[in-house]
């Protein structure tokens, strides 16, 4: 009797460290997954994974800033040049408070001013994700910036200006779709990492939050509501855009597309239409039409216009739905820089490729048949007379079509 309750005794304590251990191995599982969903609407994998590499996440692909070029570092569990042997604490530090192991500052071009909007659960799951990464060796230096902004003590000032610590907190006066889509965009989103205007030391400027800023050679256009280049767009325009990269009006091309590629058409429906809700309702200001451009710039402009673009963006310039972006409601018409518009125009632009929606046509590139007085016409006869931005001038073009060149020797 005696030895039958010792065995039924060992028998309920087996039988409960494979029930705990069951318990916690899916508590784990659950945690990666979340992880790996946060890390996808974080787009961890737009910088540190080389475009076109079997390594995802192993760093090495460079950042080009105003300042000059950091290079993203290595984030799988790899213990000797990843993040293996780091602690969760010190994981936490990194993302949420810019804060290296070695108690340096990182540059913000680890977006830690928005991620330190997350909660602390949420960068948790990403490191459980993150460990089931395969690991890779990979030693990468990340600071090739030049001498003096190479020396981190100077982020101490910089986060004084600009780094303010805490975590999103949700307004009883929106509602749980509006709060979602708040924290996405302000947190792991980090939308205004691209979409807000910077100081001349990279600080996000006050009072201009998400109306548009140019960087790597790309604009990244007003994203705020009803007055913004997005105007006419709604809510379910925008989240049809961030789901397959394109919609009735526009696609995406250049640092959107891979954002629309790796990072928003990874994201729940729920997701894409808080993220829309809550971007409709931030206010930005009117652009002021502007018809200063020349008679005969806009003439010539159009006839190029009608001779190689017509045939694909219709001669109203309403493209093809869903395939063709509307020119006539496309935002990087409506802004002031005409970087994007050179760009495309002399470079060519890819489709983005998502899982659900088919890829639509490249922009062909007509960089090589073009002068720079032709492509400035035609830029100038688009934004003219589809937008209310101001006119391209030969010296526009003729600069940045001597950064692409730059960019790509």
């Amino acid at each position: 009797m005696r030895r039958a309750a010792q065995l039924a005794l060992v028998t309920l304590t087996f039988a409960a460290g494979v029930g705990e251990a069951t318990s916690a191995g899916l508590q784990d599982f659950a945690a990666v997954e979340r992880g790996r969903y946060l890390a996808a609407a974080g787009d961890c994998g737009s910088c540190h994974t080389v475009p076109g590499s079997d390594h995802p996440l192993s760093g090495g692909r460079p950042i080009e800033t105003p300042f000059g070029v950091l290079v993203a570092p290595n984030i799988t569990p790899d213990r000797e040049t990843g993040i293996g042997a780091w602690s969760d604490e010190e994981f936490d530090a990194a993302v949420r408070k810019g804060m290296r192991r070695d108690g340096k500052r990182l540059y913000p071009a680890m977006p830690y001013p928005y991620f330190a909007r997350m909660t602390r659960e949420d960068v948790k799951d990403i490191r459980a994700y993150l460990d089931t990464v395969e690991p890779v060796h990979n030693p990468v230096t990340v600071n090739h910036l030049p001498f003096p902004l190479n020396q981190r003590m100077a982020m101490m000032v910089w986060d004084k200006l600009y780094f303010t610590p805490g975590e999103f907190w949700e307004r009883a006066d929106k509602s749980k779709q509006w709060n979602r889509g708040a924290y996405l965009v302000e947190g792991p989103g980090h939308c205004g990492a691209c979409h807000t205007p910077k100081t001349a030391l990279g600080g996000d400027k006050s009072g201009k939050r998400l109306q548009g800023y140019t960087l790597q050679g790309w604009v990244a256009p007003d994203i705020t509501s009803g007055q913004g280049p997005l105007a006419d767009w709604s809510i379910d325009d925008l989240a049809q855009y961030l789901k397959t990269g394109h919609n009735r009006f526009a696609a995406a091309a250049g640092l959107m597309g891979e954002v629309v590629e790796l990072s928003t058409s990874k994201l729940s429906d729920d997701d894409t239409t808080a993220i829309a809700t809550y971007l409709k309702d931030v206010s930005g200001p009117k652009p002021a039409a502007d018809s200063s451009a020349d008679a005969h710039v806009l003439a010539a402009g159009g006839a190029i216009y009608q001779d190689l673009c017509s045939a694909c963006h219709k001669s109203d310039g309403t493209g093809v739905p869903n395939l063709i972006p509307n020119l006539t409601h496309a935002a990087t018409v409506n802004t002031g820089d005409p970087t994007t518009v050179l760009r495309v125009i002399l470079q060519g632009a890819q489709s983005v490729a998502t899982d659900k929606e088919p890829t639509g046509p490249a922009m062909p590139a007509f960089g090589w048949q073009l002068s720079d007085a032709q492509v400035a016409a035609v830029a100038t006869y688009v934004r003219n007379h589809w937008g209310k931005a101001p006119p391209v001038s030969e010296d526009e073009a003729k600069k940045e079509r001597a950064k692409l060149d730059a960019r790509t020797n």
